[in-house]
């Protein structure tokens, strides 16, 4: 059986958005300024398995940030 398919798409853009006229266009233009602007880290599975979530991982780098600061006053 030969089925015929229609691969051309239905243009649904109005006139006005004329991509042929545009140009420099740079993929991943922002991708440096999106990457300093977050802090998202990934732990790695072991380490991941001892936190339920977010909450209890920021409380313990708190509480360890803490134990730093006070080990390094007194030194």
């Amino acid at each position: 059986m030969n089925k015929e398919q229609n691969n051309e798409m239905e243009d649904e853009l109005r006139s006005e958005y004329d991509f042929a006229q545009m140009e420099g266009g740079v993929r991943g233009k922002y991708v440096e300024r999106y990457r300093s602007g977050t802090n998202l880290v990934w732990l790695a599975p072991d380490v991941a398995s001892a936190f339920p979530n977010e909450e209890a991982v920021n409380e313990a780098l708190r509480m360890l940030i803490n134990v730093a600061q006070r080990y390094h006053s007194n030194t």
